[in-house]
C-alpha cells in the first residue's frame, strides 16, 4: 500500500497534506509506504530531509500521484485529475456542492474520491472534520489581519503620554471561525462583540469573553446540521439595519457567516461601511462565496471612505504550519477507517462517515447532493 503526497500547485496554497510527524505515525503500520513529492512541505516548514527521517520516500511528482491513495489539500485542477486512474483513492477538498465539473471529471476518471468538506458533523467524525480545523486557522488569521491593517492597539495602553482605549471588534457568525476570532481578539485585549442569529451561539460567545449582540426581534434561526437557516427578506432587512447601526461603534469587523453550498448572506451594507470611522477595517472570510459585506471583492482590498474591506481568500494557507498539522491529523484519522492492518484499502459504505464523504466511485457520482 502506497500513500502519495504531491506538492500543491494551486495559486497561494502553502499547506501540505501530511506532515512528518503524521508520516511517522502512519509508518507504524509496516505494510504502509508514504511517497512525498520533493518540496511538497517546504512552504509549511517541512524539509525533504524531515520526511525521509520520518520514514517517507521523497521522489518525483509521478511517484506521489501514482500511489494507491493520493492525499491533497486544495480542490484539484483538471490537470491534477488527469493524473489519476480508476484504481486509486483520492482524498482532498473538492468543493463538491458547487464544483460540478470537478465531480464529473473525477467520476469520468473512475476515481474513488472523498471530499473533506463532506465529513459529517457528528461526534464520531470530529477528529476528521477538516472544515472545523481549517476554519479555526482562518478565524485566528483574520483577527491578526484586522489588527495589522487597522494599525490600532488591541488592548488598552496606558503611558505617561496618556491612555489609548482598547479596540472594539465585532465578529459576525459564531461558527468555528467566528468563535476563534472572538477568542483571539479577546486574548489580544479588545472589547469584543459577537453576533449570530442562532440563540445557542450567544452563550458560546459569552463563554469566550465576548458580548453577544442580541437582536431579540429575530426568532431563533438554527437550521439543519447546526447551521443557520436562511432568513426571510424581512428578517434580513432588519438584521442589516441593526448591523449598519452597530458598525459605527466598531474599529474592526470580522465576518464569517456562511452556509455550505449557498451564497454567503449579506450582512454589512455599503451604508454600514460608510457608518464606520476612517481607518476601520472589515475582514470578510466569506469573500469567495459572495461576501458578507456588500463592497467585498474576492482577493482584493476595497477602500470606501477610509474604511478597508478585505476580501480574504484561503486564509488557512496564511498559517501553513499549524493548518497543515491539523489537516494531516484529520487525514490520518480518516485513513484509519480505510486502511487495514494488512495494508489494504477497505471502503465500507456501511460506515456513515465513509458513505457521506465519498463523492465518486466506479465512474459514478455517488453522493446525491453532489450529483444535483
Amino acid at each position: 500500500m502506497k500513500i502519495g503526497v504531491p506538492k500543491e500547485t494551486a495559486a497561494g496554497e502553502r499547506r501540505v497534506a501530511l506532515i512528518p510527524d503524521v508520516v511517522k505515525s502512519l509508518k507504524k503500520n509496516e505494510k504502509v509506504d508514504v511517497v512525498v513529492e520533493s518540496g511538497a512541505g517546504e512552504a509549511a516548514g517541512h524539509t525533504d530531509a524531515a520526511y525521509q527521517e520520518a520514514g517517507a520516500t521523497v521522489g518525483a511528482a509521478d511517484a506521489a500521484w501514482g500511489a494507491d491513495i493520493v492525499l491533497h489539500v486544495a480542490v484539484p485542477s483538471a490537470e491534477d485529475i488527469s493524473k489519476l486512474n480508476g484504481n486509486q483513492l483520492f482524498i482532498s477538498h473538492l468543493n463538491p456542492w458547487v464544483a460540478a465539473d470537478t465531480n464529473k471529471a473525477l467520476a469520468s476518471a473512475g476515481v474513488t474520491a472523498f471530499a473533506m468538506e463532506a465529513i459529517p458533523r457528528t461526534t464520531r467524525a470530529q477528529a476528521m472534520d477538516a472544515l472545523s480545523s481549517q476554519a479555526a486557522a482562518a478565524g485566528y488569521a483574520a483577527t491578526l489581519i484586522g489588527a495589522r491593517e487597522s494599525g490600532r492597539f488591541f488592548g488598552m495602553m496606558t503611558t505617561a503620554a496618556g491612555t489609548v482605549p482598547p479596540a472594539k471588534v465585532l465578529v459576525l457568525g459564531a461558527g468555528v471561525a467566528g468563535l476563534q476570532a472572538v477568542a483571539t481578539a479577546k486574548r489580544l485585549g479588545a472589547i469584543v462583540t459577537g453576533f449570530d442569529i442562532r440563540r445557542a451561539a450567544w452563550e458560546q460567545i459569552a463563554s469566550l469573553g465576548g458580548r453577544p449582540l442580541e437582536l431579540d426581534f429575530i426568532p431563533d434561526a438554527e437550521g439543519e446540521g447546526g447551521y443557520a437557516r436562511p432568513l426571510t427578506d424581512e428578517e434580513n432587512a432588519q438584521v442589516r439595519d441593526a448591523l449598519a447601526e452597530n458598525a459605527a461603534k466598531q474599529d474592526i469587523i470580522v465576518t464569517t457567516a456562511a452556509i455550505p453550498g449557498r451564497p454567503a448572506p449579506l450582512l454589512i451594507t455599503a451604508e454600514g461601511v460608510r457608518n464606520m470611522a476612517p481607518g476601520s477595517v472589515i475582514v470578510d472570510l466569506a469573500a469567495e462565496t459572495g461576501g458578507n459585506c456588500e463592497l467585498t471583492q474576492p482577493g482584493q482590498t476595497v477602500v470606501e471612505g477610509g474604511v478597508k474591506v478585505i476580501g480574504t481568500r484561503n486564509l488557512p494557507s496564511e498559517m501553513p504550519a499549524p493548518a497543515s498539522q491539523l489537516y494531516a491529523k484529520n487525514l490520518e484519522n480518516l485513513l484509519g477507517l480505510i486502511v487495514t492492518e494488512e495494508g489494504e484499502t477497505k471502503v465500507d459504505f456501511e460506515d456513515d462517515i465513509i458513505a457521506a464523504a465519498c463523492i465518486t466511485q466506479s465512474g459514478e457520482i455517488k453522493n446525491e447532493r453532489a450529483a444535483k
